[in-house]
């Protein structure tokens, strides 16, 4: 039995500056953007570095 697995888009607005740092880090790897993006969200620990940064945003605004 096949699975069928259907695709969403995803659209992100950025400053200018996240964008320029995250082409360096792609093309270290020889990698477009989309792809070093793509990359870095299936990375097995990105759930775990994800709820950090959360956890800590809320902590910095005082998020209860």
């Amino acid at each position: 039995m096949a699975t069928n697995v259907g695709t969403n888009v995803l659209s992100l607005r950025i400053d200018g500056e996240l964008l320029d740092r995250l082409r360096q880090h792609a093309a270290k790897r020889g990698m477009n953007v989309q792809d070093y993006v793509v990359r870095t969200l299936i990375r097995d620990d990105f759930d775990e570095r994800f709820k950090t940064a959360v956890d800590e945003t809320e902590k910095f605004y005082g998020v209860p």
